[in-house]
């Protein structure tokens, strides 16, 4: 079963997602940046679910900085979910190697039919 993580601060965000995307994939979740790096070393998702404002010492771009620059995890899929909606926003995750961008609020059947459509 194709395993994603999905990471962010507040408990019914990753509640919803999970309880949306756990009957098809195995679901890990993290409530930060450290959390998320250690559930990516020990799990290996193929698709990462990421804030991008969290508490803590990594916020969600950093994670991703760390996720698309080990050559391990370079092809893990990941999409952030955010409240930042400005199109710099949007650009400048592209540009450090998102491959989705939803903004919250959102739609959990989007954020499923991207990940059918990434995983198949």
């Amino acid at each position: 079963m194709t395993t994603i993580l999905i990471v962010d601060d507040h408990t019914d965000i990753r509640r919803l997602l999970s309880i949306t995307l756990g009957k098809e994939f195995k679901i890990i979740e993290a409530e930060d940046g450290a959390g998320a790096l250690d559930a990516l070393r020990h799990h290996h998702p193929k698709v990462v679910l990421l804030d991008v404002m969290m508490p803590g010492e990594l916020d969600g771009l950093q994670v991703l900085d760390a996720i698309k620059a080990d050559p391990l995890t370079a092809d893990t899929l990941v999409a952030m979910i955010t409240a930042r909606g400005q199109s710099a926003d949007h650009d400048e995750a592209s540009k450090r190697g998102a491959d989705a961008y939803f903004i919250k609020p959102f739609s959990p059947m989007q954020v499923v039919s991207w990940v059918r459509s990434k995983l198949k």
